[in-house]
């Protein structure tokens, strides 16, 4: 029954727009599925690999002023920002790749942290080829309808879902275990664990980099300040796969839909609205106590204690 689960999934994800819903739930809906991009990317370096980023937000942003600037400097469509993003985000993470996978555990964490802070700074600062603070807009929009970007950020969350569980499935994906389970061992074994470590972050780089070349679409603007934000972007993905699940094939899934819905409804509250990180923080302290597995890695836990608090018929 589970190898059903993904073709019974992706028939009612085609098939939902048709439901009559609202422009509304159709934003949040690609917020969700967007959000599960960059989860199922993350998790594919934090999660399987052992390296966990704080600097995710440096590719999304990237992946974002790829298609930003096609469009501002060279007056072609911001959608080719998805074949020009391969180039440029996994270039740019190649080269932090060389510089900060020397690096291990919380001292890798600061550098990425320490990228995607740098990169804000430089785009902000450079006005005459990012606009700074200006940031970049698209005037002309692709479509009005929302349902045609719904199926853009669907096909692109389905080709993240199916290489992610490939890679994880090869023997790549057997080489990020080892890595991430004890890298000197997998050095004594023979595994070059600089290269394999470098090709997660290059697939983890590009696949949030399309995110960022979608936002950039969907959205039609971009500063400096939204799509490198620590807080907003790096941070929010590493809830999202914490909530989810680490190194689980759902829990990107289900942590975005959590993350999102939840943050709808807190920004909605009187008071609280204005301080939903604090909300998010304390979701994920409770998380790291009682699931340090995820919703997903503890769903057996969270099964047995439901049978068991189920009243007797």
């Amino acid at each position: 029954m589970k190898k059903y689960i993904p073709i019974i999934l992706s028939a009612f994800l085609l098939l939902l727009p048709f439901f009559g819903l609202s422009t509304y739930v159709m934003h949040i809906l690609i917020l969700v599925i967007m959000w599960s991009v960059i989860g199922m990317a993350w998790n594919l370096l934090g999660g399987y690999c052992g390296q966990v980023s704080f600097g995710h937000a440096a590719f999304f942003g990237v992946g974002a002023y790829t298609a930003g600037m096609l469009y501002s400097k060279f007056g072609l469509s911001a959608w080719w920002g998805f074949p020009a993003s391969v180039v440029t985000v996994a270039a740019f993470a190649l080269f932090i790749g060389y510089i900060c996978l020397r690096l291990r555990g919380p001292f890798f964490a600061l550098a990425t942290l320490a990228v995607g802070v740098i990169l804000r700074i430089v785009a902000e600062n450079l006005t005459g080829f990012t606009g700074g603070d200006l940031g970049i807009m698209i005037r002309e929009r692709t479509w009005i309808e929302k349902i045609w970007y719904y199926y853009v950020i669907l096909a692109v969350a389905g080709g993240t879902f199916f290489v992610v569980k490939k890679t994880v499935a090869s023997k790549l994906g057997y080489y990020f275990v080892a890595i991430r389970e004890d890298q000197d061992a997998a050095e004594s074994l023979g595994i070059n664990t600089t290269l394999y470590k470098t090709v997660a972050l290059v697939l983890s780089a590009v696949l949030t980099g399309f995110a960022g070349v979608f936002y950039m679409n969907y959205m039609g603007y971009i500063d400096p300040k939204v799509v490198f934000a620590l807080h907003d972007i790096s941070i929010i993905t590493i809830m999202v796969v914490m909530v989810g699940g680490v190194a689980t094939q759902w829990g990107p899934i289900t942590g975005a839909v959590i993350m999102v819905v939840l943050a709808e409804f807190i920004r909605n509250l009187p008071l609280i609205g204005t301080a939903h990180q604090s909300v998010f923080g304390i979701l994920l302290i409770v998380i790291i106590i009682f699931l340090p597995n995820g919703i997903v890695g503890d769903f057996p836990k969270l099964s047995k204690l439901w049978r068991r608090r189920r009243p007797a018929l």
